[in-house]
């Protein structure tokens, strides 16, 4: 959990649920639309577009369940497996398209129950992978259309990723054609050849990477040589619902789940230019409601639910 929205590792399959967990999920949408509310607002979980939750509310009612994966018992998903467990229908969960692909790379210490990026894999399984650390993929000659969340001094904000990708691609093609026993007239036309090639043109975000750990962990991952290379994006500055708050850190460390919600909110506006409607609402099924379920447990004094929070 970081103060840039940071804070599991294999590609599922389409299941057969999928298009009808699809189509539920775009009928809701159209229905709700009008409800949604301002990203800032002071409860940012209060007006979501959801799709129903009562297959999680009988979930918690009935209490743990098997994972039809590897045997184990647990409430809601199995976080080894990512999948829903034997009580959690997947026809019955939401199926969110994303507009790009996300990579997690979790921290080796950060433990499986408590992270919220396997929400993510759950609820997008097309688009999104969880890796652990030291596994992370090759990123190296997709440095124009690959980009880090990530906050600091080189970090840009997200309405002008676009621009530094652009710029990158240009580096690129410089670089490539920097010979000095080439004649400078044709290395220009080199240039421009290149940059007029397809695979350069495209300026496009195709993937965003998402460090899973606590602040005091991320440094190990962040200054990896594999990761060093790559744009590093911050994003605006939101309050987090997280319910297990790092101890002496600011309440604008948010949750990964919430961190990758607010970064595709913004990307939806700033770069596709479309009004934001709720379509990744749903990224938040499972948090908004365990969150709820905290919050009243911690009103009403409930410490069975409040075990949640450990």
């Amino acid at each position: 959990m970081l103060n840039f929205g940071l804070n599991e590792k294999m590609s599922l399959n389409p299941p057969i649920f999928l298009k009808e967990r699809e189509e539920n999920n775009s009928k809701f949408v159209e229905i709700q639309q009008s409800q949604t509310a301002p990203i800032a607002s002071e409860d940012p979980l209060q007006n979501l577009c959801l799709a129903s939750q009562e297959v999680l509310q009988k979930a918690q009612q009935s209490g743990r369940s098997r994972c039809l994966k590897c045997g184990g018992s647990r409430m809601f998903y199995c976080y080894t497996c990512y999948v829903p467990v034997e009580n959690v229908p997947l026809e019955q969960m939401p199926l969110v398209k994303l507009p790009l692909k996300i990579d997690i790379i979790k921290h080796p210490n950060e433990t499986d129950g408590k992270s919220t990026a396997i929400h993510a894999k759950l609820l997008a399984p097309d688009f999104v992978n969880i890796y652990t650390y030291p596994c992370i993929p090759e990123y190296e000659e997709k440095d124009h259309e690959v980009a880090l969340v990530f906050p600091g001094p080189k970090s840009v904000s997200i309405k002008d990723i676009s621009f530094h990708l652009q710029k990158r691609i240009q580096n690129n093609v410089r670089g490539k054609n920097d010979d000095p026993d080439k004649p400078s007239t044709k290395r220009k036309k080199t240039e421009e050849e290149d940059l007029n090639d397809s695979k350069f043109k495209d300026t496009t975000l195709k993937k965003i990477i998402f460090i899973d750990s606590t602040w005091n962990q991320t440094n190990k991952i962040f200054t990896d040589e594999r990761l060093q290379g790559l744009l590093q994006v911050e994003l605006k500055t939101r309050k987090t619902c997280f319910w297990r708050h790092q101890k002496g850190k600011p309440d604008t460390f948010l949750s990964t789940i919430e961190a990758i919600y607010y970064f595709l909110v913004d990307y939806h506006t700033d770069i596709l230019k479309e009004k934001y409607k709720g379509q990744y609402d749903n990224l938040l099924f499972f948090y908004s409601f365990m969150y709820q379920l905290i919050k009243n447990a911690k009103c009403s004094g409930d410490k069975e639910t409040r075990k949640l929070t450990h």
